[in-house]
């Protein structure tokens, strides 16, 4: 299932999950999905309307079809792209903590993206190449 034209576009869904992940759209994890989006669309792009198309879109979303939805993304856009690098996930862990709590549900999140994204580029989950305190920081010491 692709439901995005364009890789930006999925990101940006990406990060909309990450962000309602906890059942909320935090106010600073809005304001820090629209500095990552300055970087993943053009400077014309109107930065409110996309995040608020996104988030509708999201929200209409039959979430039992997410995992159908991020894999067959993943493997449609991993050909001609490059492989996404730790700065995804470094922007979906700034996200995460945006807020200043990181919940179980945001690493379950976390969890199956890059489970996702490892298994279509074969390899290792990249939250198995570090340990829980390096990849999350000390706020998680105590979740996990």
């Amino acid at each position: 299932m692709i439901i995005h034209k364009t890789l930006s576009d999925f990101i940006l869904f990406l990060y909309v999950h990450i962000s309602h992940s906890d059942s909320s759209y935090d106010p600073t994890e809005m304001a820090v999905i629209k500095t990552k989006m300055a970087g993943l669309f053009p400077n014309d792009t109107d930065i409110e309307k996309k995040l608020y198309a996104t988030i509708r879109e999201y929200n209409s979303f039959d979430k039992a079809q997410l995992e159908v939805l991020f894999n067959d993304s993943i493997q449609h856009f991993k050909s001609g792209y490059p492989v996404p690098d730790n700065n995804l996930f470094a922007d979906i862990q700034e996200i995460i903590r945006a807020d200043g709590k990181v919940k179980v549900s945001e690493v379950d999140a976390l969890t199956l993206i890059s489970k996702i994204i490892s298994k279509a580029i074969r390899w290792p989950p990249l939250y198995e190449q570090h340990s829980c305190h390096s990849l999350f920081g000390p706020v998680f010491t105590g979740l996990l």
